[in-house]
């Protein structure tokens, strides 16, 4: 695994933290209320469900991948998730009008255990997540033939970049709360929903058009 890979695997990271959902709000107002100590605490909690997510769907589909991790229809099917995934995001109204922040109780004094327990059910308890995780796997799983050490690298470098990320938005929140409007959280979600329903398209058409044309199209678009 070079640089390159690192750089597109912290990317991923980045991407993945604005991700517009309950998380996300709740990390701001955590981090507004109750300072960035509580807001780390709770994001721990939220990458640990990420993480568990991530090995949910690794050794779910491990062997499976191991199978048939050089028929090209591998594509088809890790892409098909991420459009489907793409498409709920870009059709998810839910954030749409103001006062959207999804509410809880938080005690007087700080009780970090409490807040990185809610952070962990909370993004447990979106399928979606699970979703993009599977997805990711299914791709990235053959790239480098299933094996361990890299994919290790490569998803560690993912948690560190979205991390990164968190901690960025922890720092800044109360400036980024003035910031997210409605229609800026609309837009958001919208764009990111086309980007996984481009890079998900472009997986599927993997399928179907010879390694090395595909290949050199994907090294020029992400270089």
């Amino acid at each position: 695994m070079d640089f390159y890979d690192l750089k597109n695997a912290f990317l991923v990271g980045v991407f993945m933290a604005f991700m517009i959902g309950p998380v996300f709000f709740m990390l701001l107002k955590t981090s507004i209320l109750k300072g960035a100590r509580a807001a780390i605490a709770f994001d721990v909690g939220v990458i640990l469900g990420d993480i568990s997510f991530m090995l949910i769907a690794y050794f779910g589909s491990r062997s499976l991948l191991i199978k048939i991790k050089d028929d090209p229809r591998l594509f088809l099917i890790g892409g098909f998730v991420l459009v489907i995934y793409g498409l709920i995001t870009f059709f998810d109204k839910k954030n749409k009008k103001e006062n959207q922040v999804p509410e809880v109780t938080l005690s007087a004094t700080n009780n970090y255990l409490k807040l990185l327990i809610k952070g962990f059910f909370l993004n447990f308890i979106n399928i979606g997540v699970l979703a993009f995780w599977l997805g990711l796997i299914v791709v990235i799983g053959p790239t480098y033939d299933m094996n361990p050490k890299y994919l290790f690298w490569y998803f560690a470098t993912v948690i560190l970049g979205y991390a990164l990320t968190d901690l960025a938005k922890i720092l800044l929140a109360k400036q980024l709360k003035k910031k997210l409007t409605a229609l800026v959280i609309y837009r958001i979600k919208r764009g990111m929903g086309v980007l996984l329903i481009v890079f998900g398209a472009a997986l599927m058409l993997k399928s179907f058009i010879p390694k090395d044309k595909i290949d050199n199209l994907l090294n020029i678009l992400i270089a």
